[in-house]
């Protein structure tokens, strides 16, 4: 689609959006003419009335043309054009519905911005999870094959640490020896899979190179580990402890990625804008994903600690589990904050 179609497809939807922000905000208190400026009275003035959930439809259809509109360097007024009427969006819904940094305006960041936010940077992810999954099954297969081939990336000490972990005699699963309780674990958890994932985001700073590489760094890893202890018979010990915190620890890790990917294309390929400029609104957009990676790195950790671990639940309950979570975690990036109205449903790309 050429910016000309792109534009004349949605305009229509762009002037409603700005027709109904200029009706609410033209019904502002005014201050009075006659006035001592000391004073400052001031009018009172009915509040236009407005459709609210009308009004969140056109700021989410307009928040996804603004991503489109970027990433495809569409001319800068048309760009410029998205980020004032979802910026003044924005500002009225927060203001007028979620005072503050209270519950609304956290249940909307959980419920609508992230998911958003995810999905408007679905090339990047693409990206980031081709950097993370082929390593990841390119060396299980050559570990599966060869369990040496795995001191190529480890040593010995750490391919022994694996073997107590997840060998018959580990309890509970995956636990360290140095780790006496599960709190404990929960501390460890966070602080390593947040590290991870401000790695994977931080390093974008570096033109993207230093996201791409933690997440390959990251896929290698994990390859090899779960290859070397599938081929010693350790596999249903392994994989029953990391299939349902998993759901949210990896996708996490390719989300920050991702994030990091943003920023890295936002200064290599800046478009019209001064790369500082380039890079302050790319970290605008890609924060948003960054609020959801410590989210489910969170959840992650406390799964690890509280659930993963537990060698009292069979291995079958916790595959029950873990797809579950699986099942969640793609609906709720894939689904969760989409306009409900059948019209609305198409993407920035339809027509």
């Amino acid at each position: 689609m050429t910016p000309l179609q792109f534009e004349a497809a949605y305009t229509p939807l762009w002037d409603e959006l700005q027709a109904m922000l200029d009706r609410v905000e033209g019904a502002r208190p005014r201050q009075k003419k006659d006035q001592p400026a000391d004073k400052k009275a001031r009018t009172k003035v009915k509040p236009a009335p407005i459709d609210g959930a009308r009004l969140s439809v056109l700021y989410r259809r307009a928040c996804e043309h603004l991503a489109l509109a970027q990433a495809r360097a569409y001319p800068i007024g048309l760009t410029q054009r998205l980020e004032q009427l979802t910026h003044r969006a924005h500002q009225l819904i927060y203001r007028r519905h979620e005072p503050g940094f209270g519950i609304g305006r956290l249940r909307r960041l959980l419920l609508v911005d992230i998911p958003q936010s995810v999905r408007a940077h679905r090339g990047y992810l693409l990206v980031a999870a081709l950097l993370f999954v082929v390593p990841t099954l390119l060396v299980g297969w050559a570990c599966w094959r060869d369990p040496g081939f795995i001191l190529h990336l480890m040593d010995a000490q750490q391919v022994r640490n694996f073997d107590q972990m997840y060998g018959p005699g580990a309890d509970p699963i995956g636990k360290p020896r140095s780790a006496e309780t599960d709190w404990q674990m929960f501390g460890y958890y966070i602080q390593h899979n947040i590290g991870i994932g401000f790695q994977c985001f931080a390093a974008g700073l570096f033109g993207g190179i230093g996201s791409a590489f933690f997440l390959v760094f990251n896929g290698l890893q994990g390859g090899a580990v779960g290859g070397y202890l599938t081929a010693r018979g350790h596999g249903e010990a392994f994989y029953s402890f990391i299939v349902t915190h998993s759901a949210f620890e990896l996708t996490a890790i390719v989300m920050s990625g991702a994030a990091g990917l943003r920023l890295g294309h936002a200064l290599l390929v800046p478009g019209r804008r001064t790369r500082l400029e380039a890079l302050r609104h790319a970290s605008s957009h890609a924060i948003v994903v960054m609020y959801g990676v410590i989210a489910f790195l969170l959840i992650a950790a406390a799964v690890e600690a509280f659930w993963s671990s537990a060698r009292w639940v069979e291995p079958q309950v916790k595959y029950g589990v873990g797809a579950a979570c699986w099942a969640l975690v793609i609906a709720y990036l894939g689904w969760q904050g989409r306009p409900r109205g059948a019209a609305d449903e198409k993407g920035p790309d339809a027509g």
